[in-house]
């Protein structure tokens, strides 16, 4: 896509950790998602506090104690060296990790209070349940104080180790790989590699457009072109139903926290990640 008058293009391939390294991946989600909740109830504390007028009190209820100054992005992160000597397990996190997941609830916090230009409002920010946070990322790669070096098929992570990367394609030419996003699936981990090309992309001149076509988008056919030419719906959660009611009902009569349940949800995350992946590769064939 162009933006900014460069090309930025995101790249994901799957990753072959060993145990110990997922068990590591794993923790470093757990701890990430416990700083998330700490640094959303700070916040929350504040408005609290601060939410009835100075001349005026609730008449349900009033906070009492000394107001806690506003906290933001950079009074939070200005503390991570605190938070490490409080709790020894985050110096082993790489702390830009830290920093992006800071941001990460910063940019939630602001679509809640503020508007966009069209006036509309994010969701409120919501304190994560235990495997919420799935992913973290990485801003520098392959630069000389990055936590993630790229070379070959080998992707070495700061504090965790080397992990082997499945290249199922080359990365395009001249482009930078700018930051990296390991996340969790279903059916394992992901690297997601972010591309930058800062040249701009020679525009076609129009009068060289030889064909043009409209596009309309409805509910009956999932697009009709100009020329006559429909394209069905192919309804790939409608066929998996069946299946995934099955396997739902399984899950249902397993008791919540074993590993039989844990199993059957897994299960269950596969059905549902193979119709995204059907959905996806059908627009993809589509707009090719």
């Amino acid at each position: 896509m162009l933006y900014n008058s460069y090309m930025l293009l995101t790249y994901q391939f799957k990753l072959n950790p060993t145990p110990e390294q997922v068990v590591l991946l794993e923790t470093w989600g757990e701890l990430l998602r416990r700083h998330w909740n700490y640094a959303l109830g700070e916040r929350l504390d504040w408005l609290r506090r601060t939410r009835s007028q100075v001349d005026r009190c609730s008449l349900v209820c009033e906070p009492i104690g000394e107001i806690p100054d506003k906290p933001d992005y950079y009074t939070q992160a200005s503390i991570l060296k605190q938070t490490k000597e409080l709790f020894p397990e985050y110096k082993n996190i790489y702390a830009d990790c830290q920093q992006q997941n800071l941001m990460r609830m910063d940019k939630a916090w602001k679509r809640w209070l503020i508007p966009d230009k069209k006036g509309k409002r994010g969701g409120k920010p919501r304190f994560k349940k235990r495997g919420d946070i799935s992913s973290f990322t990485l801003e520098r790669v392959n630069s000389p104080k990055a936590g993630a070096h790229l070379t070959g098929n080998v992707l070495k992570l700061s504090k965790i180790g080397e992990i082997e990367v499945i290249l199922h394609r080359p990365m395009p030419d001249g482009f930078e790989i700018k930051q990296a996003t390991i996340l969790s699936k279903a059916d394992g981990w992901y690297c997601s590699f972010s591309l930058e090309d800062k040249t701009v992309p020679a525009l076609l001149p129009i009068d060289e457009i030889k064909t043009a076509t409209g596009i309309d988008v409805g509910l009956e056919k999932f697009l009709t072109t100009a020329d006559g030419q429909s394209i069905e719906v192919p309804q790939y959660y409608r066929k998996a139903q069946s299946t995934l009611a099955c396997q739902q009902r399984k899950l249902a009569r397993k008791v919540k926290g074993s590993k039989n349940y844990q199993k059957q949800s897994n299960k269950v995350a596969r059905l549902h990640l193979h119709v995204a992946r059907q959905r996806k590769e059908f627009h993809y064939q589509v707009a090719h």
